[in-house]
């Protein structure tokens, strides 16, 4: 018996010092000098100040302000909010854009509170797109404008999306839509090996790219 004790807590000491320490500080210092940048959750900085993950979406908003210039706020006393026609906008997020809860929106086809998301989503692009963008259809909104992703954090929109939005960011903007479509095409990331996936547009290193052309 005692040897058998003996042998257990050998064995479990064995594999926590290899399995719960050695083989994690060994990923992690591979990890690390393979490739850094990934490792630390793929950061995207400005002006030397982090502002986000290339992995990660984030809204770009303004407050909303009252007759007064003052933020408005809701019943719960939160500071509402109204995406910022400046940038690019993501695509809808079940999760708030929170990383720490990934999750998607699980509405059945059939159902009432779907039909309901995505009449209002669709209505809400139309409604910041349209002004700056007359020609624009609810037919032609792409299907990503007005939907949720699997995670509720998808870093990309499709190239349709964002060349709809162009029209409204050169116009805000006061730059030329053919620059702003020449700054969605640099932030298009292609099929993963040429075959697998769609290509999509990094909304924050397109907005990051926005702010840089303009600072020139």
């Amino acid at each position: 018996m005692k040897r058998q004790l003996t042998t257990a807590a050998v064995a479990v000491v064995l594999f926590t010092l290899v399995l719960g320490a050695g083989y994690p500080l060994a990923i992690t210092a591979v990890s690390q000098l393979a490739f850094p940048g990934a490792a630390n959750g793929s950061k995207l900085t400005r002006d030397g100040r982090v502002v986000g993950s290339r992995l990660v979406a984030q809204a770009f908003t303004k407050p909303v302000l009252d007759a007064r210039g003052r933020p408005r706020h809701d019943a719960a006393g939160d500071a509402l909010t109204a995406p910022d026609p400046r940038y690019f906008q993501p695509r809808p997020s079940a999760t708030g854009y929170s990383a720490t809860a990934t999750f998607f929106a699980n509405r059945g086809p059939n159902s009432a509170a779907a039909r309901d998301f995505y009449r209002d989503a669709l209505a809400a692009y139309l409604a910041l797109e349209r002004p700056h963008d007359p020609s624009l259809t609810a037919r032609a909104v792409p299907v990503d404008a007005v939907t949720t992703s699997g995670s509720g954090v998808d870093p990309q929109i499709s190239i349709a999306n964002a060349h709809i939005q162009a029209h409204r960011v050169a116009a805000v903007r006061g730059i030329a839509l053919a620059r702003v479509d020449a700054l969605v095409d640099q932030s298009t990331d292609g099929r993963f090996a040429g075959i697998a996936g769609e290509p999509g547009v990094n909304v924050l290193e397109l907005d990051l790219a926005l702010d840089r052309s303009e600072s020139r």
